[in-house]
């Protein structure tokens, strides 16, 4: 018998990332967003130690287009690298640093709110860019910025930058034949899909509102305009709440925010919050019926750690229940690499069985309030 150890070419890996590691080209912007968000939870595990000395400031994730230079900026305040981790977590190809601070910390911290799995997410950056820079400086106090950049081959340089405070921005050169990334509307559309329920707050541009501003000589309202940071998420969703703390205003508010278009209130709906044999949260609803039912199969969204991931959700959820509607998020529902298709398995009937009891259970609820009624 002969034993060996397969032989991956670098030279290789590129073109197969570029091409075929994910469905979608877009997705490249929710990977480094998921990185961004999993640097700022892992100075929250820190500070909450006591490893972090400085008071952590508001976190928050920035992302800028600038298309005359043909680049996009994704910034945050989080934890940082120095040299030594990005040779660690960059430079060497499917080693998740998320998972390494959860092996690291397991007995300290909850790894469920970790994102990262497999260690490719920042590759995708490749898909739309010809060329990708990375600052960065450590939380650590000793640590010294640090300058990573790669033009795709596997090639990179390092040296010293000149980045004051701590975190990373990684700046994008975009390539040409991925330009329609530059047009803020397109941007805003992913991340209004992929993020608008992410933990840390999401800055895009700014918007301007119109407010009250007192009354003019005539006694009639006046209004001013207002620039402010455009936030496009909402860090706290319903389905991360515990039920108590929720009233029916409150689910209904949330399906309005799921559903703009939807101008009736759900017939009902079912908060699952279950912990152990998996993990699973979420809020379903039972939209109000109409003579003609239309089954639509897009309706229920699957989200993992609160990073959206498909709303094609076979196998979790059964057919016969794809008439309803809402946010299935679970850390425990294997996924493919690039987090994009369902794989089925045994813990997915689990879920996908007690999603249908717990139906089962309201509807028979509701039956038997009818009939005392």
């Amino acid at each position: 018998m002969t034993t060996g150890s397969i032989n991956v070419q670098s030279e290789n890996i590129f073109p197969i990332i570029k091409k075929f590691l994910y469905s979608d080209h877009e997705i490249f912007l929710r990977e480094l967003i998921a990185n961004a968000t999993d640097a700022s939870q892992k100075l929250k595990a820190l500070s909450s130690m006591g490893k972090v000395k400085d008071e952590i400031s508001e976190l928050r994730i920035e992302v800028e287009v600038n298309k005359d230079a043909r680049t996009i900026h994704i910034k945050d305040n989080g934890i940082g690298m120095d040299e030594a981790e990005v040779e660690k977590y960059i430079n060497q190809i499917a080693f998740s640093g998320a998972e390494d601070f959860v092996n690291k910390y397991k007995d300290k911290t909850d790894g469920a709110n970790m994102i990262g799995h497999f260690g490719l997410g920042f590759y995708s950056s490749f898909m739309v860019a010809e060329r990708v820079e990375l600052i960065t400086k450590s939380y650590k106090k000793t640590a010294k910025a640090v300058k990573w950049e790669c033009d795709g081959s596997p090639k990179y340089t390092i040296e010293p930058a000149d980045r004051k405070e701590r975190g990373t921005e990684v700046i994008l050169h975009v390539a040409e034949d991925s330009v329609e990334f530059l047009e803020d509307s397109k941007i805003s559309e992913l991340l209004s899909k992929y993020c608008k329920f992410l933990p840390i707050e999401i800055k895009f541009g700014t918007k301007t509102d119109n407010v009250p501003d007192g009354k003019d000589k005539d006694g009639k309202e006046k209004t001013k305009e207002v620039v402010s940071d455009n936030i496009i998420n909402n860090t706290n969703p319903a389905w991360k709440k515990q039920p108590s703390k929720l009233k029916e205003e409150d689910y209904n508010s949330f399906y309005r925010e799921l559903y703009p278009y939807s101008f009736e209130d759900p017939l009902f709906n079912i908060h699952l919050n279950v912990d152990y044999p998996f993990n699973l949260t979420g809020i379903l609803y039972f939209p109000r019926l109409k003579n003609k039912v239309e089954i639509q199969k897009d309706k229920i969204q699957l989200y993992c750690n609160q990073v959206f991931v498909t709303d094609s959700v076979e196998g979790i959820v059964p057919d016969f229940l794809t008439l309803l509607h809402g946010v299935i998020d679970s850390p425990d529902i294997p996924l493919n690499i690039s987090r994009s298709y369902l794989q089925s398995d045994a813990r997915v009937k689990q879920i996908a069985g007690h999603i249908s009891k717990k139906v089962a259970d309201k509807l028979e609820q509701l039956f038997k309030k009818d009939r005392k009624d």
